[in-house]
């Protein structure tokens, strides 16, 4: 799967800025393409759906899909010249990702027929008679997501799923990542607030990891380390006292200073997602290496083209 060139990103459909996203990549894709009737297209359900948005290195969308409440995918939309390099795939394993952290016992969809190999090699089995869909023939399919699920290679609590939906809860699994941790820690924060990475249990494994050897390294990506720093937060604070271990920077392209999410992700696959930093709504995992790659491959890209924190070593600690 080629990760190297976008990432994959849970949206809002009441955002406006995500729903026109969404909204002209399925144009583009099933009503000019395909030749959908656009009142086809658009049924109605979105508001109750959760959203998945690819974005190449520019951050422009390139894909999209979703499953609905009724724990069914649809909408899974790629533009032609990105399709062959793995967008659609990681799409569909973050939606069935969605659904395992929501302990569904399955999720169905109606493939193309065109389509229905790319399913059946993630698992999915085909049933039913074939039927027209907006012109198209399709097949109704469905995955189950249970221990009888021989394509996943552990089940829900066996990648120890965490709960992420309220701010305790995220918290508890933050710093149950951070106590994972052995010795390298990434964590994308665009704004550090003190409700994040200050208290005093998570400094104690911020510290550990800090110190816990030769290979210890803490990668922190801020949008704005200079609010950080005037509101004294303790983990700038901590990075100031070690520096060799402890790096930050700050990403400066406007696609980069765009993305809305936040993630950390520790050194044995575990990994919290937060599709918006200001909400606690996300999903975690201790061991989840499959869902941990593309956050880290996101990580490692914009790390690369960001610039050091220079303003954390204005106080020459």
């Amino acid at each position: 799967m080629k990760l190297q060139n976008f990432h994959v990103e849970l949206v809002d459909w009441s955002r406006e800025d995500q729903r026109a996203a969404l909204l002209e990549l399925r144009q583009t894709v099933f009503v000019q393409e395909q030749g959908v009737p656009e009142e086809r297209e658009r049924d109605g359900l979105d508001g109750d759906c959760r959203h998945v948005l690819a974005r190449d290195d520019a951050g422009q969308p390139i894909g999209c899909g979703r499953i609905s409440p009724a724990h069914k995918i649809g909408r899974m939309a790629v533009l032609q010249t990105w399709r062959g390099q793995g967008v659609g795939l990681a799409l569909l394993r973050e939606l069935i990702a969605h659904a395992r952290a929501a302990g569904w016992p399955e999720v169905t969809l109606d493939a193309q027929v065109s389509a229905i190999g790319f399913y059946e090699r993630e698992g999915f089995m085909a049933h039913g008679e074939e039927f027209e869909d907006a012109g198209l023939p399709h097949r109704a399919m469905r995955l189950a997501l249970s221990r009888s699920d021989d394509r996943e290679d552990l089940p829900l609590h066996d990648i120890g799923a965490l709960p992420t939906g309220t701010r305790s809860e995220s918290a508890a699994a933050r710093l149950q990542l951070l106590g994972d941790a052995r010795h390298r820690l990434a964590i994308y924060q665009p704004i550090l607030g003190n409700d994040s990475y200050a208290s005093t249990e998570e400094l104690d494994q911020l510290r550990r990891i800090a110190i816990s050897g030769r290979g210890a390294q803490i990668r922190i990506l801020l949008h704005d380390p200079a609010g950080a720093l005037r509101n004294d937060h303790r983990l700038i604070a901590l990075a100031q006292r070690l520096p060799s271990s402890i790096q930050v920077r700050v990403p400066v392209e406007e696609a980069d200073l765009a993305y809305v999410s936040a993630y950390l992700l520790n050194d044995v696959g575990g990994y919290l997602f937060l599709p918006e930093a200001d909400r606690p709504q996300g999903r975690a995992a201790r061991d989840d290496r499959a869902s941990q790659a593309p956050l880290q491959q996101h990580f490692n890209e914009v790390w690369d083209r960001a610039e050091r924190a220079s303003v954390l070593q204005t106080l020459n600690i």
